[in-house]
């Protein structure tokens, strides 16, 4: 039992990119899903997508460099099941001077920081990448 998906899944990530493994697979769910589109979005994974056999897995492809140097320097779980983390649109913070990324769990879905800050939303602040 995980009693915390999302973390499972960062850790998953940076032990992928560690090894130079050119994909990861960890178990499904929404927002799982989510988060790896916005990574796909801000460009710091190629692709993601679930499998349709039983029991489903979310599948991410890694992002390196011509030099093997991976797109993602560091994952940060901000937000955590025992404590949770919540922003207002003023506060999300701008990771590395708006080099990184924010992901927020919003009213309106799961968006980057930008995202958030742009629609005038606050919400958890489920974690950065840089």
């Amino acid at each position: 039992m995980i009693t915390d998906p999302i973390s499972d899944m960062l850790v998953t990530v940076r032990n992928g990119l560690k090894a130079r493994l050119v994909k990861v697979a960890t178990p499904a769910s929404k927002i799982k899903a989510e988060i790896a589109r916005v990574m796909k979005a801000a460009g710091y994974i190629e692709d993601a997508f679930v499998t349709s056999e039983f029991p489903q897995k979310l599948v991410i492809k890694l992002k390196y460099t011509d030099r093997a140097v991976p797109a993602i320097a560091g994952l940060k779980r901000i937000s955590k099941p025992g404590l949770r983390r919540y922003v207002t649109c003023a506060n999300i913070p701008s990771v590395l001077d708006g080099m990184g990324l924010a992901v927020v769990s919003t009213s309106k879905g799961v968006m980057s920081g930008k995202e958030a800050k742009a629609a005038k939303l606050g919400g958890e602040l489920i974690c950065t990448v840089w």
